[in-house]
């Protein structure tokens, strides 16, 4: 499973938030279930940054999401990503996807 956050950064904030970033980058690698993360900037459109981390599963994604470490580095950050989908399951041949049907509520 692949988390793909995205965000816009002003040149006046860069230094700030490249120190925030490899902060929450740090938090979430230590949690069970982290496989790799990446920091990166867009050689287009340098304001546009890019943090991604790969799972083991989504749960060990949304379990590390609510450890104390990662909520007070990695999630205040998360709150300034671009708003939009951020999980991904990876697609491999002959594996199954996860398919669109609503949740059951219980």
């Amino acid at each position: 499973m692949v988390v793909v956050n995205r965000f816009r950064v002003d040149e006046a904030e860069v230094a700030s938030f490249r120190v925030d970033v490899h902060a929450a980058l740090a938090a979430l690698a230590a949690r069970p279930g982290y496989v790799d993360g990446r920091i990166g900037r867009n050689v287009d459109e340098p304001e546009l940054w890019l943090l991604t981390t790969t799972w083991v599963n989504v749960g060990s994604y949304r379990r590390a999401l609510s450890a104390f470490e990662v909520k007070m580095t990695a999630v205040p950050l998360l709150s300034r990503a671009v708003d939009e989908p951020s999980a991904y399951a990876c697609d491999q041949p002959g594996a199954e996807l996860n398919e669109q049907v609503p949740r059951e509520l219980r």
